[in-house]
């Protein structure tokens, strides 16, 4: 197993930068960077009294480490422990927003984990977080064909403690270099993302992504919580959620733990079916916006 530092301390000096505004971005435009981009980021969501509850009630969960290293630990599950205001992150009303904007359907939550990046982590691989098949990390659940992955970052992001990577338009390859299962160390159009503590970053989860190593002397923790539309489940049956369980979450958190296995398709779809529509504002370029930025060369 690899376990080197995917980037040296000295190299984050000359990383390539986002240098978007993301404060300035309309709800369009942040459709448009997570389609085309891969990602989007949105600031200033969790306020202070927030960030010091959520730090306050993960700290006490019990982290695991990965495989290749103990200074990277994370904790699964956060919706069945006892972490309300965590918890109630997952109906957090300006992103469901922005997400039923983005997929036009209702939502399923699949996933909402805690990451601790310790000083000394050793940065993640590049990766997607898509398997189309299923993999040994991910299971079935990876085989849903669309789904997004929040970021809430509990500390400031800066270039020295674990910051954001992306490859960004990556998940847009036709090449067998973008193998949703292939990982890489680092790459030389990786770009490093930096955000305030209670900001959010939204990642397709077809791009390459990971996390830069933690240089600082500091802790860098998140909470990531995985959405996709109800119409996109995975491709076999997954374990489904315990209802009891289900009943005791917060009631306006609740709907989004429909069944893992929630999923709308026509397998028998003709080649003309009755009725279809004319309009489809969800797949016109004008869900970007009208006055739209040109597209970058």
């Amino acid at each position: 197993m690899d376990v080197s530092f995917t980037n040296s301390r000295e190299s984050l000096a000359s990383a390539k930068r986002a240098d978007t505004d993301w404060a300035l971005l309309t709800t369009e435009q942040r459709v448009r960077s997570i389609e085309l981009e891969g990602y989007v980021v949105i600031p200033n969501l969790l306020a202070a009294g927030q960030l010091a509850a959520i730090r306050d009630e993960l700290s006490r969960l019990p982290t695991t480490a990965v495989d290749y290293s103990e200074q990277q630990r994370g904790c699964s599950n956060v919706q069945w422990t006892d972490s309300p205001t965590a918890i109630r992150v997952i109906a957090l009303p300006a992103m469901i927003e922005f997400l039923s904007t983005l997929f036009g359907d209702e939502l399923v939550c699949t996933a909402c984990d805690f990451a601790l990046s310790r000083p000394g982590h050793p940065g993640i691989a590049i990766h997607t977080d898509a398997q189309p098949y299923g993999s040994k990390i991910f299971g079935l659940g990876a085989s849903a064909p669309c789904l997004v992955r929040v970021l809430y970052y509990l500390d400031d992001l800066t270039p020295d403690r674990s910051p954001f990577k992306v490859i960004p338009r990556s998940h847009l390859s036709l090449h067998a270099d973008g193998n949703p299962y292939r990982r890489y160390l680092s790459h030389g159009d990786e770009v490093l993302v930096t955000c305030k503590a209670g900001s959010a970053v939204i990642i397709n989860q077809k791009v390459f992504h990971a996390n830069y190593p933690n240089y600082s002397d500091s802790d860098r923790r998140l909470l990531a919580i995985a959405y996709r539309p109800a119409w996109a489940g995975p491709i076999g049956e997954v374990s489904d959620h315990d209802p009891e369980r289900v009943e005791k979450l917060p009631p306006e958190v609740r709907p989004f733990f429909r069944s893992l296995n929630t999923r709308a398709i026509n397998y028998d779809l003709p080649n003309r079916p009755d009725n279809m529509s004319r309009q489809a504002p969800g797949i016109s370029p004008e869900r970007w916006g009208r006055s739209r930025p040109a597209d970058n060369p």
